[in-house]
């Protein structure tokens, strides 16, 4: 009866989780598809995720930000921000994380996702990883970003990695672009996510959800042919940390 009770919890935990990721989107649709439309209002789009979708999906899932910065973000500055990534509460702690607006490169797959993949694409940088003029155009969409005076995030392990992987190899790409548009590489450690909301069904629970910016990789005088360098110490940074 016990063990019944544990996984009802969990499925209607996960049912509010995504009540809370639709509710937000309903009550401000109008809004949001207005400053979707243009390239111009996406500050203003990136605000209103920020402060308003991201937070009513952690403070309403009893999921409590606590973010320890080593070096901050300096407004108006363009960064490559990566991250481990382990749950889909990623995307809202990393909304909370860094005050400047930025772009998600993220799977074309989500776009499938009904109402929030309509603003996800158009508001995201869209890769297809099986299609190599796919990857090729992230670039191209980047720099236009990046022009804009927006930053970039990336998670480098290119998926969501098996329940027992620490962290997986990460991919070369956030790196090899962070060079390419001489951008700082800035390392995040999400410690909590994968305990708070886990892909795994019946699994998750309230509480203290934290994360680390770790000191920022400067890419200043960087050749492509060093960001496997770059990418395996900054999967260092962030492993070590998750071992701690």
């Amino acid at each position: 009866m016990r063990l019944l009770m544990v996984k009802l919890g969990h499925v209607l935990y996960r049912i509010w989780f995504y009540i809370l990721v639709g509710l937000p989107i309903f009550i401000f649709f109008p809004i949001l598809l207005l400053l979707a439309l243009s390239y111009k209002t996406y500050p203003q789009f990136f605000w209103l995720a920020r402060n308003i979708w991201a937070n009513t999906i952690l403070y309403g899932m009893f999921c409590f930000p606590r973010i320890h910065y080593e070096q901050k973000l300096v407004r108006g500055q363009s960064y490559m921000l990566v991250a481990n990534h382990t749950s889909m509460l990623d995307i809202m702690m990393m909304l909370k994380t860094s005050k400047n607006p930025f772009v998600f490169v993220g799977k074309k797959e989500l776009v499938k996702i009904p109402v929030f993949g309509f603003f996800y694409k158009r508001v995201c940088i869209l890769v297809d990883r099986e299609n190599s003029q796919s990857r090729t155009a992230v670039y191209r969409r980047a720099q236009k970003r990046l022009n804009q005076g927006l930053s970039i995030c990336i998670f480098p392990e290119g998926g969501v990695p098996e329940e027992h992987v620490v962290l997986d190899e990460f991919k070369e790409g956030a790196f090899k672009m962070a060079i390419a548009h001489n951008i700082p590489v800035v390392p995040i450690t999400f410690y909590d996510n994968k305990k708070r909301f886990p892909f795994t069904f019946y699994s998750g629970s309230p509480g203290i959800t934290r994360a680390k910016v770790h000191t920022f990789y400067k890419t200043e005088g960087f050749a492509e042919q060093q960001k496997s360098e770059l990418k395996d110490k900054v999967r260092s940074v962030i492993f070590n940390e998750l071992q701690k």
